[in-house]
């Protein structure tokens, strides 16, 4: 990976706008299983994508479209000024600009993936990935609607995760147990040229061009992970989940490993979090379920295992999951 150290967009032969080989198969599966799926024997199904599609199409978009604009406008020293250096300061900020941002888990693959390309350090990409699902303004105010005042020991342990989590991937990344950027001198000065010099053509066709990079990159696997959860959500009933989903260890345990399974996005999961809460009557399991979505999503794991590497891929669900696992335990515990 090469960072230009004084320049925002060095001038370079354009290149076309196209969709990658991976997007193109993938799309092409989609729209058939989709366009299949209005058979009326597969009405379940149909109702099943619809609804999750209602629910996360414009996160998705907004993310491309957030992560083009980055591409195009934000200089990479800025990035690296803010999120990139191996300092503890760079995990604070990844977990504002977490909260600050207004998009679903799904939306945030897009933004992430882009951060970690214009140079943010993987454990800083890392706890943006886990702050922004759970603690950022839209849904702050939807779990505040589902739980009251209890909404916030979710948010402000869903941040303390993220921060713990972000200082492990530090340690980690200092043994060389994980992937990390080639090292680069960094300018930390920057010019927002694109600004300064602003063409509104040019500016279209490069957010253009870094939204479609990005959904080549990312776009597909949400594919993937949006099929999967279409065809557990039809055919799966949610009373079975409220049925085993109890305020024991290994009620968890089953909550963890469905939540990974039905992997809907954090609006969608908000609901079933709190019919989950109305039915065993402990903070632990809902908990449970809002966190599995963003610690155990296999969308996640496979955009970090392929843009930025196995081994911080794998040492997510290590991390993470006895956390949730523990702080799940004292919420039933206690709350």
């Amino acid at each position: 990976m090469k960072h230009e150290a004084s320049c925002d967009h060095c001038e370079t032969p354009s290149r076309p706008i196209m969709l990658g080989k991976k997007l193109k198969i993938v799309g092409g599966f989609f729209i058939a299983i989709f366009a299949l799926s209005y058979l009326p024997i597969l009405q379940p199904l149909n109702e099943s994508l619809v609804s999750y599609l209602k629910v996360i199409w414009w996160a998705i978009l907004l993310g491309l479209l957030i992560g083009g604009l980055i591409d195009y406008f934000i200089p990479e020293n800025f990035i690296f000024k803010y999120l990139g250096q191996r300092k503890i300061s760079a995990i604070f900020y990844a977990v504002i600009a977490g909260f600050l941002m207004s998009a679903c888990s799904h939306g945030i693959l897009a933004i992430s993936m882009q951060l970690y390309k214009k140079g943010a350090s993987a454990p800083a990409v890392i706890t943006f990935l886990l702050a922004s699902p759970w603690a950022n303004l839209p849904v702050t105010i939807l779990l505040f609607g589902f739980f009251g005042w209890k909404a916030l020991l979710f948010i402000l342990a869903a941040m303390l995760i993220a921060v713990i989590t972000g200082f492990i991937y530090m340690g980690l990344e200092k043994l060389k147990w994980i992937e990390s950027h080639e090292v680069h001198k960094f300018d930390t000065s920057y010019k927002w040229m694109t600004f300064k010099d602003f063409n509104l053509k040019k500016a279209a066709r490069g957010t253009l061009k870094g939204a479609v990079d990005l959904a080549n990159m990312v776009l597909w696997w949400i594919m993937i992970g949006f099929m999967l959860a279409g065809v557990i959500g039809a055919y799966v009933p949610t009373h079975i989940f409220t049925n085993y989903f109890g305020p024991s260890f290994w009620g968890m345990i089953l909550t963890l490993l469905f939540a990974t399974i039905i992997e809907v996005c954090s609006e969608g999961s908000a609901p079933i979090a709190f019919e989950i809460f109305s039915k065993v009557g402990a903070l632990g399991n809902p908990f449970v379920f809002l966190m599995a979505g963003v610690v155990t999503d296999y969308t996640e794991i496979g955009l970090i295992w392929s843009n930025i590497g196995k081994k911080t891929a794998i040492w997510l669900p290590i991390i993470t999951v006895p956390q949730v696992l523990f702080l799940g335990y004292l919420f039933n515990l206690y709350l």
